[in-house]
């Protein structure tokens, strides 16, 4: 990708680009947003732009943008080139640990291999724990030269007041989009719903249709990130890289797996906020699925305001759970017989 194919951030894209122009990039970003995909690849877009090989230039003959096709470019996009790192929460612990962060700063330390500059992504930096806080702290106080330190979150309350105040921080404007393929199962969801008539088998039933499409996106991530680690490309590397590019691997798969569940969750909570709106009035207005208003009537007609109000705490309550390593079936389960439908 490059800056221009960001037309809804354009103010973040200009604060960006007069930095590049000005030579003034601050060491260390903090990106925060709603969509966590979105500041990876402004992350990336930004990564690419400074290490481009064939720039597009501004006035003053600086690079304002990638040219998204040489081969820096690819080889970042394809999370193969020596000077970018991406570290994300281990898939076990969900936290980005202390040895991941040794491990990026005993990289960014060192001269760039093939570019200009060192980058490191720390995706979800929320999830950095005590120890790898503290030790990521001192970088952000005295960053290595010729390097930049990118921080992605959705929650930025979580990370240590410290560290918010070294990061020079841009805000994403916008709500979460709802992709056409959230929509349609939405659809699907509502209409089920509209038919279950609060029943607890028809809550099972709403369950195991959750779990179903959870488990088809799980499958889905593990295919294409699968198809874009070096590891289905070049079968004869060195088993200590396989390790290493294996264990990464299934934590990138798990990491995108629960921002696809938690997208799932709000895209449902977003319905189900429209219930509770038909529960106090009939209009259409400030729904976030108009289309669905008909199947959000059929199950306001059956519960009270204050039933529709809890069934959104209950969502709410349902993601601070999965948050933690509380098991995901059963943190489903448990919210799902809750509901009021």
């Amino acid at each position: 990708m490059s800056f221009v194919q960001f037309p809804e951030q354009q103010q973040i894209v200009q604060v960006l680009q007069r930095s590049l122009e000005r030579n003034r990039l601050a060491h260390g970003y903090l990106f925060t947003g709603n969509e966590l995909r979105e500041l990876e690849s402004m992350a990336l877009t930004l990564a690419k732009t400074i290490n481009c090989q064939s720039p597009v230039l501004g006035a003053n003959g600086v690079a304002i943008d990638s040219c998204d096709q040489c081969d820096s470019c690819r080889r970042m996009e394809d999370e193969n080139h020596p000077d970018m790192n991406w570290v994300r929460p281990e898939s076990k612990s969900r936290v980005i640990t202390i040895d991941q962060i040794r491990s990026l700063l005993q990289t960014v330390n060192l001269k760039p291999t093939m570019s200009p500059y060192k980058v490191g992504v720390l995706v979800c930096a929320d999830r950095l724990n005590i120890q790898a806080a503290n030790a990521f702290l001192k970088t952000l106080e005295e960053p290595p030269a010729s390097s930049i330190l990118i921080l992605l979150t959705t929650e930025p309350q979580r990370l240590l007041e410290t560290i918010l105040s070294r990061c020079l921080r841009l805000n994403f404007s916008g709500e979460r989009k709802i992709s056409p393929e959230e929509k349609t199962w939405v659809a699907s969801f509502a209409q089920m719903a509209g038919e279950a008539k609060g029943g607890l088998l028809g809550r099972y039933r709403l369950l195991g249709v959750l779990l179903g499409k959870l488990s088809e996106s799980r499958e889905t991530i593990e295919k294409t990130l699968t198809a874009r680690s070096p590891l289905s490309r070049y079968d004869d590397m060195d088993q200590k890289l396989r390790d290493k590019l294996e264990s990464e691997l299934t934590a990138a798969v798990e990491a995108e797996y629960r921002r696809q569940r938690a997208d799932l969750l709000v895209s449902l909570q977003l319905w189900l906020r429209d219930v509770w709106l038909q529960t106090v009035s009939q209009t259409d207005t400030w729904l976030s699925f108009p289309e669905l208003q008909e199947l959000s009537q059929k199950v306001a007609q059956r519960i009270q305001a204050p039933e529709a109000i809890e069934n959104l705490q209950i969502l709410e309550q349902t993601q601070r759970r999965l948050g933690t390593n509380v098991q995901e079936a059963l943190a489903l389960e448990v919210g799902f017989l809750k509901l009021k439908l």
